[in-house]
């Protein structure tokens, strides 16, 4: 079987063609700066396989070219996704909202349902949308699916999802806690759980996604009962431009004091704070740069980061009362030492102590990076939710 994934952002594409049973890649590409009017100089298309690398040069004007181009590069690769006989295209939509909780079948209602819950994700979902209508064009045969990112949050707890502003308003806007980064927190729980060699249902662990955007879960016996991301992806940890958990009285102060209207304070608060609003930059491998260098704005940027993270994991540890292991993953949390190290210092009381040999070591695999008498295990898991969504569409198509 042969799955196209396709994860189609605000000015990008990502895609994988893979087979959902053994994860083997057998392309990959990336379409970025969709709708610039770029030089011919620069490349927009990147596209791997086989071994080789083709590449677009100039500018992509819409999604729907984007895909064309695409499908161009991977029949001059000799993959001709039109005849291929493909399994399903699967596609990442972000917010499902109250309406979508697990993988489904895209049909004209489904698409206009992903797009009226724009309100919800106005980043995301209207790029969610652009990319499925552009592929269901393209492929007009092959089932389309859609897996959510808020679907493994659905069914939290309503202590955990519920806000507590007047109950009618929030009903009617759908204002609730949502989370995010749902696929690659189902999936690495289950790898995770794997590692350990138990059923999922006999784990309880806490999952950090780290990256440019990052969210934490606490999961009991397969199930997420917390999450740190909400109504939107703003909620939460620090991130590379997102602020993470705010004071809510800064938005009608701002509006007040500064003369902010609400689409610059939106601005400002995903886009220009997090790492990037303390610092200047939003790249750790620059932070940490300014840190050694002595810069105290990257220093502190940091140490607020790692407060942040230390404090949903003790409010994790309390919410699930016995932990069986702590999970890194995504960019960050799979490739920063310090990180790592710094988030779970001091806690040995807690049964959670890092080896720094194991923690330092150049491994990409799932691995273990506590010691060996340590009650909670700490691990370190690859994510790869393309590889989540191929498994759930073609599961879905069969």
């Amino acid at each position: 079987m042969q799955v196209l994934v396709l994860n189609s952002g605000s000015s990008s594409i990502k895609y994988q063609l893979l087979d959902p049973d053994s994860g083997a890649v057998a392309a990959s590409g990336l379409v970025s700066r969709i709708g610039e009017q770029v030089g011919s100089d620069t490349s927009t298309v990147e596209h791997h396989s086989a071994g080789r690398t083709l590449e677009h040069h100039g500018a992509v004007s819409d999604h729907a070219a984007g895909l064309r181009i695409v499908f161009d590069l991977f029949a001059r690769s000799g993959q001709d996704l039109v005849g291929a006989g493909l399994t399903a295209v699967g596609h990442r939509v972000v917010h499902g909202g109250e309406v979508f909780y697990r993988p489904t079948l895209i049909d004209d209602d489904v698409v206009r349902s992903i797009e009226e819950l724009s309100a919800l994700a106005p980043l995301h979902n209207p790029a969610n949308v652009t990319g499925i209508r552009s592929a269901r064009a393209l492929l007009p045969d092959v089932p389309q699916v859609a897996v959510f990112d808020t679907a493994f949050f659905h069914g939290l707890p309503d202590a955990a999802k519920t806000y507590a502003i007047d109950a009618k308003v929030a009903a009617a806007h759908g204002i609730r806690r949502y989370g995010f980064h749902g696929t690659s927190h189902e999936y690495v729980s289950g790898q995770a759980a794997r590692l350990l060699g138990r059923d999922p249902e006999e784990v309880n662990q806490i999952v950090f996604h780290l990256g440019n955007g990052a969210s934490a879960s606490a999961i009991r016996g397969g199930r997420a009962v917390d999450t740190s991301m909400g109504l939107t992806p703003l909620e939460g940890l620090v991130m590379g431009t997102r602020s993470g958990d705010i004071d809510p009285g800064i938005i009608p102060h701002l509006a007040r004091t500064a003369g902010l209207d609400i689409d610059a304070i939106d601005d400002l608060l995903n886009r220009n704070s997090g790492i990037k609003g303390l610092s200047g930059v939003n790249d750790f491998r620059e932070l940490f740069r300014l840190i050694d260098s002595g810069d105290r704005a990257a220093q502190l940027a940091y140490d607020v980061y790692v407060h942040r993270l230390r404090r949903y994991l003790g409010a994790y540890l309390v919410e699930l009362g016995r932990v069986d292991a702590i999970t890194f993953t995504a960019g960050v949390g799979e490739n920063n030492v310090r990180v790592r190290a710094d988030a779970l210092a001091g806690l040995e009381r807690f049964g959670i102590s890092v080896d720094p040999e194991r923690n330092a070591a150049k491994d990409a695999g799932a691995r273990y990076i506590s010691t060996d008498n340590a009650a909670v295990a700490v691990l370190v898991v690859p994510t790869n939710e393309e590889l989540a969504i191929a498994r759930a569409a073609a599961r879905l198509v069969k």
